[in-house]
């Protein structure tokens, strides 16, 4: 025999979580609290020590293959050790940063999340800027202590590889920032969290991942840019014409990707168009 369980219905159609309402476009009350200057002090240095690892982890990495210095071609952590550097680094970061700022430390990121109204106008601007100036200041330190092989071995600077075509590199950075900002939606969904609460799974986890999968997919073409901040901090440390020839690939591929990344996941995932749709027809109109 088995046993029969009768229960209200309606004690389960209700959602088991909650969505967060959207941000404001503008609100200028943020500007008076010590949170948002915090969190813009968090994202400044955040993207500082992101560029400095990974720019200083680039540059041993040529320098230790070079004929020149190294007879030995197979020195150095490689092209796999490159991208385990800047995938280990945004774990890291995203995961001392996310309680304080969000933990985006990428402009393309912050882009994404302002079009889908996760950050205001005026927290998304100061963002990219505090993300910007910390990895000037990153690539700085990098010139500062390896200054004879950081213009030797081309700062670390993205470039469009030989080869390529502008278009392949800007399809490339579209798709590459694409995994990166649709797996940041999708690791911090309330309704992920909801659904797996049983399976311990760390968001900045599988946003490392994604970064360190891209890179090694990306380097061969682009260097891997994904992230303006990073691209511009070497840019002009380095300031070479090398490094701005195609400079602009690497803020339309990545914003691009973010916008692409965010209408995705909110309007054909999440399906938020028809919720804001069924929410205007709910709406008494005059």
């Amino acid at each position: 025999m088995t046993k029969e369980v009768v229960g209200d219905k309606r004690s389960f159609s209700g959602k088991d979580y909650q969505d967060p309402p959207p941000e404001p476009l503008f609100d200028a009350t943020e500007l008076g609290k010590w949170s948002f200057y915090r969190a813009l002090i968090a994202e400044f240095i955040a993207t500082l020590l992101f560029l400095y690892v990974t720019v200083m982890t680039v540059i041993g990495y040529k320098s230790q293959t070079d004929p020149a210095l190294s007879p030995d071609q197979c020195a150095g952590v490689g092209v796999l050790g490159i991208a385990w550097a800047f995938g280990g680094m945004i774990f890291i970061l995203v995961y001392c940063t996310a309680g304080i700022s969000g933990g985006h430390i990428n402009p393309a990121v912050t882009f994404g999340l302002l079009l889908a109204r996760k950050v205001t106008l005026v927290r998304a601007v100061m963002y990219m800027v505090a993300q910007c100036l910390g990895a000037i200041c990153g690539v700085a330190l990098v010139k500062a202590f390896q200054s004879a092989y950081f213009t030797r071995y081309g700062g670390g600077a993205n470039g469009l590889s030989d080869g390529y075509s502008i278009g392949t590199g800007v399809a490339a950075e579209i798709i590459g920032t694409f995994v990166l900002v649709y797996t940041v939606f999708s690791a911090t969904d309330p309704k992920r969290s909801a659904r797996d609460s049983h399976v311990p799974v760390l968001a900045p986890l599988p946003i490392g991942f994604a970064v360190f999968i891209v890179h090694l997919a990306t380097i061969p073409i682009t260097g891997t840019g994904i992230n303006p901040a990073r691209s511009l901090g070497a840019a002009i440390i380095y300031n070479k014409d090398k490094a701005w020839d195609h400079h602009w690939i690497f803020w339309v591929g990545p914003f691009a990707g973010a916008a692409i990344a965010a209408f995705y996941h909110q309007f054909v995932l999440r399906a938020g168009a028809i919720k804001a749709l069924g929410s205007f027809r709910s709406q008494p109109h005059v």
